[in-house]
């Protein structure tokens, strides 16, 4: 059962004696325990698959993927809000492999997505997406659409998406439905998309879980007028790190400002022999050359993405640090956002085109790695 309720985790209290675990209550039990009971209305339904996409859509945004979606991981609370749970086989940016896929067999053999099991990698995001299209079916239906006492037919069955509808269900559901369970990964439709679909938007509300991110919209009006009435002008001496932070900024395994500071924010940081006035130039170039508007204050620049991702615009600040008479640090840091749009602008906007003036970028790790006699590899670290 704590697997299940992980998502809820409040606190962790530890001392001497004890290690206490504060969870969340969810009163409402599993979502499965309402379907058992018979098929869903289909309003009722609908909520519930709003708030799951909302929640998958979220969890993806920040690289995450689920990889066992199915109603017994899904929670009710005493509001009837859904909460997903057990992330126990979960997957992160760093299970990836080289061909930017997933590998590993995992998951609950009736919503199993159909590449999951062909061996030869999956996405993530939208392995999760097909099982989302199982629970619709499952919620509307009362029952799963693939059904088998055999379970290698069953598994045919998936492989090619061989279902069929009950007489209920509307045209426009059955239209999603159609379109989430469709065994080619690559025509499946995506979280966007279906966020787009007249029957997914009727009655939509943001969910509560997400009420945090109101702020961030909120902002955009007064960094609008910011951006527009800043004068630029050229930046006062930079700060001076001293040598804790230094060496806890530069090395990984040194970082401690966690234990200090409430949140820590992602980051990307790199050292340079150039003045800060030709970094500050620089950046603000590059920025501009991407369509960010730029504001500068101090030491400091603030980025603005002039398009709307999927957390509303990415806001990006860029600090300068002195560290000694002809060494300065700049760090990036994101404010709002996506985090998956943050690293893309990072990896693939930013260091390329700031190569000529960095001198080294921090946190970057250089292996080698040879292959073992077991066919295995084995890596060494460069320092």
């Amino acid at each position: 059962m704590l697997l299940k309720v992980m998502i809820s985790l409040l606190n962790v209290i530890i001392s001497l004696k004890l290690k206490l675990l504060t969870l969340q209550h969810v009163r409402g039990g599993e979502l499965l325990a309402k379907v058992a009971r018979g098929r869903l209305k289909e309003d009722v339904a609908r909520k519930y698959f709003q708030q799951l996409i909302s929640a998958v859509d979220f969890c993806h945004s920040r690289g995450v993927y689920h990889r066992d979606l199915k109603p017994e991981n899904l929670l009710v609370d005493e509001n009837e809000d859904l909460k997903v749970s057990d992330f126990g086989l979960s997957a992160l940016p760093e299970h990836l492999r080289n061909d930017g896929l997933l590998h590993t067999q995992c998951g609950t053999p009736a919503y199993i997505a159909p590449e999951v099991m062909r061996k030869k990698g999956y996405d993530g995001a939208k392995a999760d997406i097909w099982s989302c299209g199982v629970i619709l079916y499952v919620l509307l239906a009362g029952f799963l659409p693939f059904q088998d006492d055999n379970l290698m037919n069953m598994y045919r069955k998936i492989m090619k998406s061989d279902y069929e509808f009950p007489s209920w269900f509307s045209t426009e559901s059955r239209r999603l439905v159609s379109k989430l369970l469709v065994s080619d990964p690559e025509r499946r439709i995506k979280i966007p998309a279906i966020m787009r679909v007249p029957w997914f938007r009727r009655g939509l509300k943001r969910p509560n879980a997400f009420s945090m991110q109101e702020s961030i919209f909120e902002k955009f009006d007064e960094e609008e007028k910011f951006m527009h009435e800043t004068i630029k002008k050229s930046p006062s001496s930079p700060a001076l790190l001293n040598a804790f932070q230094i060496i806890s900024s530069m090395s990984t395994g040194f970082d401690l400002s966690s234990m200090f500071e409430d949140k820590k924010k992602a980051g990307s940081m790199f050292t340079s022999r150039c003045s800060s006035k030709v970094m500050m130039a620089k950046i603000e170039m590059v920025a501009k050359r991407i369509n960010f508007k730029v504001a500068r204050r101090d030491s400091k620049l603030r980025l603005l993405g002039s398009t709307e991702g999927r957390k509303g615009r990415l806001s990006v600040t860029a600090e300068v640090f002195k560290v000694a008479p002809e060494v300065t640090m700049v760090e990036f840091s994101k404010s709002s956002g996506d985090t998956l749009e943050y690293i893309k602008f990072c990896e693939e906007d930013i260091r390329p085109a700031l190569k000529d003036i960095v001198w080294t970028w921090h946190g970057d790790n250089i292996f080698n790695c040879n292959v073992t006699t077991s066919g295995g590899e084995e890596c060494t670290k460069e320092l």
